[in-house]
Protein backbone atom coordinates (compact mmCIF):
# COMPACT_ATOMS: atom_id res chain seq x y z
CA UNK A 1 0.00 0.00 0.00
CA UNK A 2 1.19 3.32 -0.79
CA UNK A 3 0.85 5.66 2.24
CA UNK A 4 2.08 8.59 -0.09
CA UNK A 5 -0.64 8.19 -2.62
CA UNK A 6 -2.60 11.63 -3.35
CA UNK A 7 -5.95 12.10 -1.85
CA UNK A 8 -8.48 12.11 -4.41
CA UNK A 9 -10.56 15.44 -4.15
CA UNK A 10 -14.43 14.86 -3.53
CA UNK A 11 -16.39 14.21 -6.90
CA UNK A 12 -18.32 17.44 -7.41
CA UNK A 13 -21.79 16.95 -6.96
CA UNK A 14 -24.30 16.32 -10.49
CA UNK A 15 -26.03 19.38 -11.51
CA UNK A 16 -29.60 18.86 -10.87
CA UNK A 17 -30.15 21.09 -14.11
CA UNK A 18 -28.76 21.90 -17.72
CA UNK A 19 -30.69 24.63 -18.29
CA UNK A 20 -32.08 27.49 -16.22
CA UNK A 21 -34.56 30.13 -17.99
CA UNK A 22 -35.66 33.39 -16.05
CA UNK A 23 -38.40 35.89 -15.97
CA UNK A 24 -36.67 39.58 -15.95
CA UNK A 25 -38.82 41.87 -14.05
CA UNK A 26 -39.05 41.00 -10.37
CA UNK A 27 -37.34 38.31 -10.85
CA UNK A 28 -33.81 38.85 -11.67
CA UNK A 29 -33.88 43.09 -11.53
CA UNK A 30 -36.13 45.20 -9.81
CA UNK A 31 -37.47 47.70 -12.10
CA UNK A 32 -40.62 49.18 -11.05
CA UNK A 33 -39.93 52.21 -10.13
CA UNK A 34 -37.93 52.92 -13.86
CA UNK A 35 -41.47 51.90 -15.07
CA UNK A 36 -43.92 53.49 -13.06
CA UNK A 37 -41.47 56.98 -13.78
CA UNK A 38 -41.97 56.41 -17.52
CA UNK A 39 -45.11 56.04 -17.11
CA UNK A 40 -46.09 58.98 -15.75
CA UNK A 41 -43.62 60.91 -17.66
CA UNK A 42 -45.99 59.54 -20.25
CA UNK A 43 -49.07 60.51 -18.30
CA UNK A 44 -48.38 63.81 -17.54
CA UNK A 45 -47.35 65.65 -20.89
CA UNK A 46 -50.62 64.30 -22.20
CA UNK A 47 -51.90 66.35 -18.91
CA UNK A 48 -53.39 63.07 -17.24
CA UNK A 49 -53.45 62.03 -13.95
CA UNK A 50 -50.54 59.91 -12.59
CA UNK A 51 -50.80 56.49 -11.07
CA UNK A 52 -49.20 55.08 -8.23
CA UNK A 53 -46.46 52.71 -7.64
CA UNK A 54 -48.54 50.16 -6.63
CA UNK A 55 -50.45 50.32 -9.27
CA UNK A 56 -47.40 50.08 -11.35
CA UNK A 57 -46.40 46.95 -9.70
CA UNK A 58 -49.69 45.07 -9.85
CA UNK A 59 -49.73 45.83 -13.71
CA UNK A 60 -46.56 44.27 -14.16
CA UNK A 61 -46.53 40.73 -16.30
CA UNK A 62 -47.87 41.02 -19.07
CA UNK A 63 -45.11 43.46 -21.26
CA UNK A 64 -44.80 47.16 -21.14
CA UNK A 65 -47.43 48.01 -23.87
CA UNK A 66 -50.13 46.40 -22.05
CA UNK A 67 -48.79 48.23 -18.93
CA UNK A 68 -49.47 51.36 -20.76
CA UNK A 69 -52.91 50.67 -21.57
CA UNK A 70 -53.62 50.17 -17.67
CA UNK A 71 -52.27 52.73 -16.84
CA UNK A 72 -54.22 55.41 -19.34
CA UNK A 73 -57.12 53.44 -18.55
CA UNK A 74 -56.97 54.06 -15.13
CA UNK A 75 -55.95 57.73 -15.27
CA UNK A 76 -59.22 58.34 -17.48
CA UNK A 77 -61.58 55.70 -15.87
CA UNK A 78 -62.38 54.13 -18.76
CA UNK A 79 -62.07 50.84 -20.37
CA UNK A 80 -58.81 48.86 -22.02
CA UNK A 81 -60.59 48.82 -25.47
CA UNK A 82 -61.50 52.33 -25.23
CA UNK A 83 -57.97 53.60 -24.71
CA UNK A 84 -56.61 51.46 -27.57
CA UNK A 85 -59.22 52.66 -29.88
CA UNK A 86 -58.54 56.46 -28.99
CA UNK A 87 -57.28 58.54 -31.54
CA UNK A 88 -54.14 59.80 -29.52
CA UNK A 89 -53.11 55.99 -28.16
CA UNK A 90 -50.64 55.82 -31.06
CA UNK A 91 -48.82 59.20 -30.22
CA UNK A 92 -49.12 58.44 -26.29
CA UNK A 93 -47.23 55.17 -27.02
CA UNK A 94 -44.86 56.85 -29.34
CA UNK A 95 -44.05 58.96 -26.30
CA UNK A 96 -43.81 56.28 -23.68
CA UNK A 97 -41.32 54.73 -25.91
CA UNK A 98 -39.15 57.97 -25.68
CA UNK A 99 -39.72 58.32 -22.03
CA UNK A 100 -38.99 54.73 -21.44
CA UNK A 101 -36.11 54.87 -23.48
CA UNK A 102 -34.82 56.94 -20.93
CA UNK A 103 -35.82 55.83 -17.71
CA UNK A 104 -34.77 52.33 -18.62
CA UNK A 105 -31.30 51.02 -16.38
CA UNK A 106 -31.80 54.49 -14.47
CA UNK A 107 -33.82 53.08 -10.76
CA UNK A 108 -33.52 49.06 -11.41
CA UNK A 109 -31.43 47.30 -9.34
CA UNK A 110 -30.22 43.56 -9.25
CA UNK A 111 -32.03 41.02 -6.27
CA UNK A 112 -29.38 39.90 -4.22
CA UNK A 113 -27.16 37.35 -5.41
CA UNK A 114 -28.44 37.27 -8.62
CA UNK A 115 -24.55 38.17 -10.67
CA UNK A 116 -22.77 35.66 -7.95
CA UNK A 117 -25.12 32.84 -8.66
CA UNK A 118 -25.51 33.26 -12.16
CA UNK A 119 -21.25 33.03 -13.12
CA UNK A 120 -21.61 30.13 -11.05
CA UNK A 121 -24.12 28.37 -12.84
CA UNK A 122 -22.51 29.56 -16.12
CA UNK A 123 -19.09 28.20 -14.78
CA UNK A 124 -20.47 24.52 -13.87
CA UNK A 125 -21.84 24.50 -17.94
CA UNK A 126 -25.50 25.29 -16.92
CA UNK A 127 -27.04 26.69 -19.86
CA UNK A 128 -28.80 30.17 -19.22
CA UNK A 129 -31.62 32.20 -21.03
CA UNK A 130 -34.17 35.10 -19.97
CA UNK A 131 -37.85 34.23 -21.18
CA UNK A 132 -39.80 37.63 -20.76
CA UNK A 133 -43.14 39.80 -21.77
CA UNK A 134 -40.39 42.92 -22.14
CA UNK A 135 -40.41 44.23 -25.40
CA UNK A 136 -36.95 43.31 -26.70
CA UNK A 137 -35.89 47.06 -27.07
CA UNK A 138 -36.13 47.40 -23.53
CA UNK A 139 -34.54 44.07 -22.39
CA UNK A 140 -31.49 44.50 -23.82
CA UNK A 141 -31.28 48.15 -22.17
CA UNK A 142 -31.76 46.88 -18.77
CA UNK A 143 -29.16 43.66 -19.66
CA UNK A 144 -26.92 46.13 -20.69
CA UNK A 145 -27.25 48.61 -17.99
CA UNK A 146 -26.82 45.82 -15.60
CA UNK A 147 -24.25 44.02 -17.17
CA UNK A 148 -25.73 40.69 -17.56
CA UNK A 149 -26.42 40.56 -21.32
CA UNK A 150 -23.30 38.61 -21.75
CA UNK A 151 -23.75 35.57 -18.62
CA UNK A 152 -27.05 34.50 -20.92
CA UNK A 153 -26.92 32.44 -23.72
CA UNK A 154 -30.26 33.17 -25.30
CA UNK A 155 -32.96 35.88 -24.95
CA UNK A 156 -36.50 36.09 -25.65
CA UNK A 157 -38.67 38.83 -25.74
CA UNK A 158 -42.21 39.49 -25.57
CA UNK A 159 -41.98 40.14 -29.26
CA UNK A 160 -38.89 37.82 -30.25
CA UNK A 161 -41.67 34.89 -31.25
CA UNK A 162 -45.36 35.45 -32.74
CA UNK A 163 -46.51 34.50 -29.28
CA UNK A 164 -45.33 35.53 -25.36
CA UNK A 165 -45.74 34.01 -21.69
CA UNK A 166 -48.09 31.82 -20.95
CA UNK A 167 -47.41 30.57 -24.24
CA UNK A 168 -44.97 27.97 -23.78
CA UNK A 169 -43.15 29.14 -27.03
CA UNK A 170 -40.09 30.73 -25.46
CA UNK A 171 -39.44 27.73 -23.01
CA UNK A 172 -39.66 25.07 -26.10
CA UNK A 173 -37.37 27.16 -28.30
CA UNK A 174 -34.86 26.99 -25.06
CA UNK A 175 -35.22 23.31 -24.74
CA UNK A 176 -34.43 22.95 -28.79
CA UNK A 177 -31.45 25.38 -29.32
CA UNK A 178 -29.87 23.76 -26.48
CA UNK A 179 -30.70 20.03 -26.95
CA UNK A 180 -32.38 20.02 -23.78
CA UNK A 181 -34.96 17.38 -21.89
CA UNK A 182 -37.60 18.83 -19.96
CA UNK A 183 -36.48 16.91 -17.30
CA UNK A 184 -33.18 18.79 -16.94
CA UNK A 185 -34.66 22.38 -17.23
CA UNK A 186 -36.08 25.03 -14.32
CA UNK A 187 -37.99 27.95 -15.32
CA UNK A 188 -37.37 30.48 -12.14
CA UNK A 189 -40.23 33.63 -11.93
CA UNK A 190 -41.88 35.88 -9.73
CA UNK A 191 -45.38 35.47 -10.86
CA UNK A 192 -48.44 33.43 -12.07
CA UNK A 193 -48.03 33.92 -15.53
CA UNK A 194 -44.45 32.40 -15.30
CA UNK A 195 -45.84 29.15 -13.46
CA UNK A 196 -47.93 28.82 -15.76
CA UNK A 197 -45.66 28.80 -18.44
CA UNK A 198 -44.00 26.52 -17.17
CA UNK A 199 -46.89 24.26 -16.80
CA UNK A 200 -47.64 24.61 -20.40
CA UNK A 201 -43.62 23.55 -21.31
CA UNK A 202 -43.88 20.41 -18.92
CA UNK A 203 -40.51 21.63 -17.41
CA UNK A 204 -39.97 22.30 -13.29
CA UNK A 205 -41.15 25.99 -12.05
CA UNK A 206 -39.29 27.74 -8.67
CA UNK A 207 -40.85 30.74 -7.70
CA UNK A 208 -39.61 33.86 -5.92
CA UNK A 209 -41.77 35.96 -3.15
CA UNK A 210 -40.20 39.45 -3.92
CA UNK A 211 -41.68 40.15 -7.32
CA UNK A 212 -44.65 41.49 -8.61
CA UNK A 213 -47.43 38.86 -9.40
CA UNK A 214 -50.20 41.44 -9.79
CA UNK A 215 -50.36 41.98 -6.23
CA UNK A 216 -51.16 38.02 -5.24
CA UNK A 217 -49.52 35.75 -3.47
CA UNK A 218 -46.56 33.93 -5.27
CA UNK A 219 -47.70 30.56 -3.31
CA UNK A 220 -51.32 30.28 -4.45
CA UNK A 221 -49.96 29.78 -7.89
CA UNK A 222 -48.41 26.56 -6.84
CA UNK A 223 -44.74 26.48 -8.13
CA UNK A 224 -42.87 23.14 -7.62
CA UNK A 225 -40.81 24.97 -4.83
CA UNK A 226 -40.36 28.77 -3.39
CA UNK A 227 -37.06 30.29 -2.36
CA UNK A 228 -36.21 32.88 -0.41
CA UNK A 229 -33.63 34.12 -2.96
CA UNK A 230 -31.11 32.86 -5.92
CA UNK A 231 -28.48 31.09 -3.49
CA UNK A 232 -31.24 27.91 -3.31
CA UNK A 233 -30.29 27.46 -6.85
CA UNK A 234 -26.94 26.38 -5.76
CA UNK A 235 -28.37 23.92 -3.96
CA UNK A 236 -30.79 22.24 -6.17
Amino acid sequence: MNDHAPIQPPTAPERAFDLVMFDLDGTLIETAPEIADATNDTLTQFGLAPVTQQQVNDWIGHGTQTLLVQALAASRQTSQAAVRQADDFAAISAAFVVHYGQRCGTRSHLYPQVREVLHTLKAQGVKLAVVTNKEDRYTQVVLDAHRLAPLFDRVISGDTLPTKKPDPAGIAACLTQFGVDRARALFVGDSSIDVATARNAGVAVWALPYGYNMGQPIEACQPDRLIADFSALLTA
